[in-house]
């Protein structure tokens, strides 16, 4: 292997530059880039979505998931609803407010997929995949 050439190095890079530019997107309304993440992938979702599929989703601690959803509910972004088959079962319901921005969320998040992989094969990206997954399975 070049020894300028470590895989935590460059996805540290990639993660930082893709931060960045949702936070940029997300800085043109009131709420934070993970909170527009999160926004995305709630609304994305045809089921029910708890904190647990956040947690998951984006790899977060149980504190860090909680302290971003209790700044999306004091946003008036979401609002969490009690399961009637279990009160603790709380479900994650996206407000009215939210639901203006869905087309703008899912248009900033589906142009940044295409800036991202423009250029790159559908072979190259199922590599891409396949390694990625092993990393993170490696990591786990």
């Amino acid at each position: 292997m070049e020894h300028d050439k470590h895989a935590a190095r460059y996805v540290s890079k990639l993660s930082n530059k893709l931060r960045r530019k949702i936070d940029a997107f997300s800085s043109r309304e009131s709420f934070s880039g993970s909170q527009g993440r999160v926004l995305h992938f709630i609304l994305a979702q045809s089921n029910d979505v708890f904190q647990k599929d956040i947690e998951e989703e984006y790899s977060l601690r149980p504190p860090t998931a909680t302290e971003l959803l209790k700044k999306m509910e004091k946003n008036g972004l979401i609002y969490r609803e009690a399961m009637a088959s279990d009160a603790r079962m709380k479900r994650i319901v996206v407000s009215e407010k939210a639901l203006q921005y869905k087309d703008m969320v899912i248009a900033d998040i589906t142009a940044l997929e295409e800036e991202l992989t423009k250029d790159i094969s559908q072979n190259e990206l199922d590599i891409f995949f396949k390694v990625i997954e092993k990393m993170l399975d490696n990591i786990s």
